[in-house]
């Protein structure tokens, strides 16, 4: 068997499917499905929250992302708001049903983090914080672990085998662009990794082309590839002025066009299942 045993086909050769329910909404990630994760970069205010979050609800996301803890190349860039931006990410739980993502850079933030949050993200400059890995590891919680910034897919893939092997069997694989001599894009999106992780492991994969192209109009388009490669949904990001965002507004989507997006990718996602049956 290859190194990333626990991951691979060989040791399970149907796909994992990640259950998640909370107090008003059931979603399961794979297996087929298109999950949407949507909203800001970051939880900026309150009032700017809820109404994203109400916006993307009732356009049919399939969850929040939020990030209360921004790991920015500048320390003078805005970092999140912290522990005081969970109570908003509930408010908006509760206010739309929608299970809630986000990252956590920290295991001293699992004491609060745990207990609230529907999915816990590891970004791609923590994809080999080993100690960080093996403390997820012990969880009941599905983990979202992003592709590091310069990872090869086998170093993902054994990433993750850190989670699995310590028991934690729900780890979502993210592709988010790695780094290369390109300097068009933010990053390159790599849509093979997509279809030869696939191939390779029986995890659920998704896509997020907002951190990987750093601009909104290449955004639908490379959502569009993910679904028809086989991606398991995206994660995008959503800002109802991506001009005043905080953070990465550049890569933001505006309503408008998430709304436009979000069909296109459930038409392509509705064309792979008809090709599967």
């Amino acid at each position: 068997m290859k190194g990333f045993k626990l991951s691979s086909r060989e040791y399970q050769e149907n796909d994992t499917q990640i259950n998640i329910d909370t107090y008003a909404k059931k979603l399961s990630i794979g297996q087929g499905q298109c999950t949407i994760i949507a909203g800001p970069c970051a939880v900026e205010d309150r009032d700017g929250y809820l109404k994203i979050a109400s916006f993307l609800k009732s356009a049919g996301a399939h969850a929040l992302r939020g990030g209360l803890f921004k790991p920015r190349t500048s320390p003078y860039s805005f970092k999140g708001l912290g522990r005081a931006g969970l109570d908003i990410m509930l408010e908006a739980r509760q206010l739309t049903g929608l299970p809630l993502v986000t990252e956590i850079m920290d295991v001293r933030d699992l004491d609060f983090l745990y207990d609230n949050i529907d999915i816990l993200q590891v970004g791609s400059r923590n994809m080999q914080n080993y100690s960080l890995l093996e403390e997820l590891s012990k969880l009941d919680k599905p983990i979202l672990l992003k592709r590091g910034l310069s990872a090869t897919i086998e170093e993902w893939l054994l990433a993750a085998e850190y989670i699995l092997a310590g028991g934690n069997k729900q780890v979502i694989l993210c592709e988010r662009g790695i780094r290369t001599f390109e300097p068009y894009m933010r990053n390159t999106v790599d849509i093979a990794a997509v279809a030869l992780v696939k191939q390779l492991s029986h995890l659920p994969v998704i896509v997020d082309p907002s951190h990987a192209t750093g601009h909104w109009k290449m955004v639908a388009p490379v959502a569009r590839a993910a679904i028809a490669a086989g991606a398991d949904g995206v994660m995008v990001e959503v800002h109802q002025d991506p001009d005043k965002a905080l953070s990465d507004g550049k890569q933001s989507l505006t309503p408008e066009s998430f709304s436009a997006m979000y069909q296109q990718l459930m038409e392509i996602a509705a064309l792979n299942k008809t090709r599967i049956d």
